[in-house]
Formats: structure tokens, sequence, C-alpha cells
């Protein structure tokens, strides 16, 4: 039974570069590019609203806040929701996976607010999916005094206690975060997930780490030690060979010892000679065990020294994996602050991109493939058959030999179906479908009459 994995991390200002990461306008490297299009957005924007930077600032100018929000001020909270490997590719495999994320969606809902849930997006295209959702802490009630305040509240005029705040702290306390996980948890429950240990040293590492140490670190550290674990097995069974080679020995020294004093005994019968050569033959066998002994003190020498080496070059392998960890670490927040500033300045030297980013974001949502919407994106007129799904009516359209293509009207861009918007043609295929279902009502009402 695995693990259900609930990681939550604050961060202030726009959070572009998350941004980047989450809607891939950033390739990053343990992606696969061919899975890509799986990757959806859970939560339907509000009008005007096409990113989840523009989301977090929409969430804050409608909240109703009093007070002004500081430069340092944490905006969002990240959260990052998945389960063990094993058992995401298990509920992937049952066809479970949408109900998973409804699932997480009304845990997330119920526990922080749906309104202030304002994106939920689904990867598929790394090694196991998860759900990177984001949190505008906006609270009610009212807030912790300090004592000073405490004391002189008189003085002050005493303000309504549901007034919303911006508050990540009351929501990251260290008795909700651990809360988080039970009932995290629970919710898990029905998908073969459980808690991970209460009480555990484990301390969580950030996105970004978690990522790049999926890539790398473990691999080579395991076929060192590995190495190191067959030398230490190697000198072992030497030292068990020796030790067994040493107790026969040393019985055959027993026996040799007791045949010459039998021979000392009736030595007078058989004269000096044998007994000399039994004691020379004794003698001899006393130096081979001497020989053995030292041969064991030898090998446990160099047992200890292996061990020694081993896990000497294990604390080498860890500090040298930090350092480039370090490294690259440094690195990538040069590489994620450059195609920031450039990301920025594309957006605002040709702030189209944007509309054209969330046009081809609602083609693959009906259901036109990649081709389709590259020519969509140009502009030219395509020719369509097929099913087209609408998220407002939660349902798909047959399309018979329609005409799709998109206008563009003062910089922002209308995908139409015979020349008419697509929200208007899917209410007026519901609207065909709903009249189509009562007339077929009709005749069974009138028979119930008569």
């Amino acid at each position: 039974m695995g693990y259900a994995v609930l990681h939550m991390e604050k961060t202030s200002g726009t959070d572009a570069a998350m941004s980047a990461h989450i809607e891939r306008t950033i390739k990053p490297k343990n992606a696969d590019e061919s899975r890509t299009h799986l990757n959806r957005e859970l939560i339907t924007f509000p009008d005007g609203v096409y990113n989840r930077t523009q989301a977090i600032q929409h969430r804050l100018d409608t909240a109703g806040l009093t007070r002004k929000i500081g430069n340092n001020q944490v905006r969002a909270i990240r959260v990052l929701l998945t389960g063990t490997h094993e058992d995401m590719i298990r509920i992937t495999n049952e066809g479970r996976l949408d109900e998973w994320c409804s699932d997480n969606l009304k845990y997330l809902a119920d526990t922080f607010g749906r309104e202030n849930i304002v994106s939920a997006v689904l990867h598929m295209d790394e090694q196991t999916p998860h759900i990177h959702a984001t949190l505008v802490p906006i609270v009610k009630g009212e807030r912790k005094r300090k004592k000073k305040e405490e004391q002189v509240k008189k003085r002050y005029r005493k303000k309504p206690t549901d007034t919303a705040r911006l508050c990540a702290d009351e929501i990251m306390t260290r008795t909700k975060l651990k809360s988080y996980q039970d009932t995290y948890a629970q919710a898990m429950s029905g998908y073969g997930l459980q808690r991970g240990i209460d009480g555990s040293e484990a301390k969580h590492i950030s996105t970004r780490q978690y990522y790049r140490d999926l890539m790398q670190q473990t691999e080579h550290l395991r076929a060192d030690i590995g190495q190191l674990q067959d030398r230490k097995e190697t000198a072992q069974e030497e030292l068990r060979r020796a030790k067994k080679e040493m107790q026969t020995e040393k019985l055959k020294g027993a026996a040799t010892t007791a045949a010459t004093n039998i021979a000392e005994s009736v030595g007078s019968f058989f004269g000096s000679n044998k007994v000399k050569t039994l004691e020379r033959e004794n003698s001899a066998l006393h130096q081979v065990v001497a020989t053995h002994e030292e041969t064991i003190e030898t090998l446990q020498t160099k047992l200890q020294t292996i061990q020694a080496d081993h896990s000497r070059q294990v604390l080498d392998m860890q500090q040298k994996h930090i350092k480039e960890l370090q490294v690259r670490d440094t690195e990538h927040k040069k590489e994620v602050s450059r195609l920031t500033a450039l990301l920025n300045k594309t957006l605002k030297w040709f702030p189209q991109i944007k509309g054209m980013l969330n046009l081809e974001r609602l083609c693959f949502a009906v259901g036109f493939n990649q081709e389709q919407t590259a020519v969509l994106m140009m502009g030219k007129p395509l020719g369509y058959s097929g099913e087209l799904y609408s998220e407002e009516h939660k349902r798909k359209f047959m399309a018979k030999e329609v005409k799709a293509k998109v206008f563009s009207d003062k910089g922002r861009f209308v995908l139409t179906i015979d020349l008419q918007p697509i929200g208007e043609w899917f209410k007026e295929q519901f609207e065909k479908l709903r009249q189509g279902v009562n007339i077929r009502q009709s005749p069974k009402q009138s028979r119930l009459k008569l």
C-alpha cells in the first residue's frame, strides 16, 4: 500500500517561473514532449483571465481586501498532489485518473474554499502523474493580536471580524499542516493510498530539487556501493573458508599430539626414529596452523580496510553530489531568470501570444488534434466531421461537415463553427438536443392524458 503525497510551498510575487513550468511555456528536461498534450487545466478561468498568473491576481483583486499587499507578502501557495509512483500508474491503468482528479479538487475546495483554488493542472508528461494546484491564502476572521495590541486594543476602533485577509501563515501553521496530511490521506484511502509516517524526520525539498533529484543522484551511487559490497562479500567468504581450514588443522594437530604420546609410550618397541618422525610432522602441522591464523588476521585487517574505504567513498560521493546539485541549482536559477526576462519581453512586445496560447488550449480541449489546430492557428478554414466537446455542457456534440475557422477581433481570437462563435454553436446544438428530447416525450404525455 503506497503513500498519498501532499506538499505545500509558499511563494511571493507573481511566481512567473513556476507558471512557466506548470503551463509548459518553458519545456523542462524531465518532460516527455510526446505526452505534453495529455496535460490539462482542471479549473476553468474567469472571463478575461487566460493563465495562472492572471488567475492569482484576479482572486486578489476580487476578494475584497482592505489592507495593502506588501511587496514580500505571500500571494499564493503551491500545492503538489500525487502518490507513490507504482500506485499512480495503477490508478491510471485502472481508468480512475479522472475520478482521482475530481476527488482532489473536492478536497482542495472543502479544505481551503473553492474560490481560493485558482488553478489546478494535471501533468501527464513526467514520470509520475501529479497535480500542481495554486491556492491564494484568503482567510476571514479576526487576526491574532500581539500582546501589546491586546492590552491597548480599546484605543482602536473595533473592526469587523469577517473581513477578508491575505494570510498564508494562518493556513500553514504546524498544527494545520499536520491536519492536512491526515485528512488528505483519508480522502485518498479509496485509491489504496495511506498517510506517510507521522513524526518522520524526513524533510520536504523544493519542487525544483524534487524534479532534479528524480533524474539523477542515486544510480551512480548505487553502482559504486554495489562494487564495494561485492568486495566485502568476497573478503567475508575468504575469511569463512580460512576459519574452516584452521578448525580442520587444529583437529589434525590434536590427533597428531595424541599419536605422539602413544608413540612415546611404546617407543621402546619401535625405536626413537619413528618418534622423531612423528614429532617433525607434528611441528610442521603446528606451523601450518600458525600460517592460517596469520592469514585470517590479514583477511580481517583487509576487511576492515575495505569497510573504511567504502564509508569514505560513500561520504566523498555524497559530498560530490551535493556540490554538483548546488552548482546546477545556481545555474538553473540563472537560466530561469534569463528565460523569465525573455518571456516577459516577448509577452510585452507580442501581447497577442497569450491569446494564441489560450486559443491553442481551447482547440485541444474541444477535440481538434495537433495538425488541425495548426491549420486553425494560421487563420485557415478547416473542414471537420466528428465530435466536439463542450466544457460548459460537459458533453460531446456531433459536428457533420462543418467549417471551423479562427477570426481575430481587436487582438482577441475567436474560434467559430460555420462562422458562428463556438460557444453559441454549442448552445444551439444543446437546444436542438433538448427540443428533440421534448418532442419524443410529448406523445407519451398525450396518451397519459387520454
